[in-house]
């Protein structure tokens, strides 16, 4: 056995050694230059980074995306680092996956089969396998060209499947997409139920509520912290992939309303598998009102906002009311943290409440809730008699980028806010 052949697998007590790979192609296109966030999805997978790469290109190599001299020298980090895997931050083609995976002697995968490979082994649920493994199906559908290389043909006759001359891939490929429209039917019915589910809601009036954000942005954890439930929490990326629904009591209502947590998104999240989620997204796309989940502790919150816009935008839910909730707020430092508890900030063109809380400790919950009953109000929704000033008094000078929230030295992951005279806090300081 060759030296590359003996790095397919690692032991089964050891995690596999992985080497990451990112380009940037610029032209505005995502990329991340730490590859941070791939090595959390390699870790959430069960692999180990032990290498990152990192190169520029005008355009990706039509045989082995990064080029061969890139190539040759991610080999020698395989061999150098007995690496069992190379991961990609992009999506590849089955032909470059082909060539390099001969090239290298080791499994290639990109950030599409990465997040995949997570989502199969999060899935808990009918529902969630279902709709896992109808993504899975479908990227593998496009991928049967690796598989094989022969393509011998198979001879027809009695008892043989398919017809005279038929291709084995081509046998592969009728027998996924009949497990694709087995998986769609089951969906459907799914759906149905879940419509039903929601129609009995609308019945009974009850506002619906919808956690939404990046991927360990912490909406789980803020779900347990609303609703007193036990919801898989933990600090890793797609902790939970199932919808849970339960009933949060607002005492400032007089009554409940439905809070629903959803499936985390990312960026570059498979369209794929967007579509294959769309029963438990409906959830998000049907509600009354968003909770737009943030990490505030992360460097790149702006981004990760934009992400989740991107898929609220596909799934038709763009239009619905949101409350930003910026959570982690005991991860940032006395100096970071906002002076007040709510503002008002603007979002294509649009004025969206804000909200500062901590999920792990409970700050800020109460304005929270408060809120959503303001929300409710602003929506025709009854609520007890004399909670009308419970709307918040967010006009004028606490809105958007001319608040006087943020501290006059903010971080690099908070956005500079204008100081009394309407000068940048930065230019302020020079």
């Amino acid at each position: 056995m060759s030296s590359n052949e003996s790095t397919l697998a690692p032991p089964p007590s050891e995690a596999a050694r992985a080497i990451l790979v990112g380009v940037d192609f610029g032209r505005g296109a995502a990329f991340d230059p730490t590859l941070d966030e791939l090595a959390l999805l390699a870790e959430s997978a069960g692999d180990q980074a032990v290498a990152r790469v990192i190169c520029k290109r005008q355009a990706p190599d039509a045989a082995l995306f990064v080029g061969s001299g890139k190539a040759d020298e991610i080999k020698l980090l395989v061999q150098m680092h007995q690496a069992h895997t190379v991961l990609f931050d992009q999506a590849i083609s089955p032909a470059q996956q082909r060539n390099l995976e001969r090239l290298l002697g080791v499994p290639v995968a990109d950030r599409t089969a990465l997040i995949l490979e997570i989502f199969a082994a999060r899935a808990k649920s009918h529902e969630g396998k279902l709709q896992v493994e109808l993504a899975r199906l479908q990227y593998l559908a496009t991928r049967l060209v690796r598989r094989w290389s022969h393509l011998e043909r198979q001879s027809g006759g009695i008892g043989m499947r398919g017809g005279p001359g038929e291709a084995q891939i081509e046998l592969d490929r009728r027998m996924i997409d009949d497990r694709i429209k087995t998986i769609k039917e089951r969906l459907k019915k799914v759906q149905r139920q879940r419509s039903t589910q929601r129609r009995a809601r609308e019945r009974n009036k009850v506002f619906r509520v919808s956690l939404v954000g990046y991927t360990n942005a912490g909406k789980s954890t803020l779900f347990n912290a609303l609703v007193k439930a036990r919801a898989y929490a933990a600090n890793q990326l797609f902790a939970t992939l199932d919808t849970t629904t339960r009933s949060l009591y607002l005492e400032e209502a007089g009554g409940s309303v439905s809070l629903s947590d959803t499936v985390g998104f990312i960026r570059d999240l498979p369209h794929k598998l967007v579509a294959a989620f769309k029963a438990t997204l409906q959830e998000a796309a049907e509600a009354d009102l968003l909770l737009h989940v943030v990490d505030a502790a992360s460097p790149v919150l702006d981004e990760q906002m934009i992400e989740v816009e991107k898929v609220l935008e596909e799934i038709g839910a763009s239009q619905i009311p949101q409350i930003l909730v910026y959570n982690k707020q005991d991860l940032l430092e006395a100096s970071q943290r906002p002076r007040v508890p709510q503002d008002l900030i603007e979002r294509d063109g649009v004025m969206v409440p804000r909200v500062f809380v901590s999920a792990l400790t409970g700050e800020g919950l109460d304005v929270l809730r408060r809120q959503i009953v303001a929300c409710m109000q602003a929506q025709g929704f009854e609520v007890l008699p004399g909670s009308q000033d419970l709307a918040p008094a967010l006009q004028g000078a606490e809105t958007g980028g001319n608040d006087l929230q943020w501290p006059l030295e903010p971080s690099d992951n908070i956005e500079p806010r204008a100081l009394d005279d309407g000068t940048p806090s930065s230019d302020k300081q020079a």
